[in-house]
């Protein structure tokens, strides 16, 4: 899948979240790459950024937070669009999440993870 077709994907399965998952996420950009910097195919997604429960004095000026979805892992773990789909909505949910504050354990805890 070309980088255009997985970008898509990726904003045709943002705009199917809940709007009270997505509402309230200011100063975040959507990012999507190859693959983690370390070359490895094991990390799907990243929330690089500042949870909203750890922000001080947040404002204008600041550097968008990026929650990034790499392409080429995603594509080696899913063998059907359905499944990368699939895939693609978790990882999204899981990243987030993490904007919100809310850790692994918490998402496993909800069942999101």
């Amino acid at each position: 899948m070309t980088t255009e077709d997985f970008e898509e994907l990726v904003v045709d399965e943002l705009d199917r979240l809940p709007d009270d998952m997505v509402d309230g996420l200011d100063n975040v950009v959507f990012v999507v790459e190859d693959r983690p910097e370390d070359g490895s195919l094991d990390l799907l997604g990243l929330y690089d950024g500042l949870a909203v429960t750890e922000r001080g004095n947040y404002g204008m000026g600041e550097l968008p937070d990026r929650i990034i979805l790499y392409r080429e892992p995603h594509l080696a773990q899913c063998t059907t669009e359905d499944a990368l789909r699939d895939e693609v909505h978790t990882t999204l949910v899981h990243e987030i999440a993490h904007y919100y504050g809310i850790d692994d354990r918490q998402l496993h805890e909800m069942g999101w993870a």
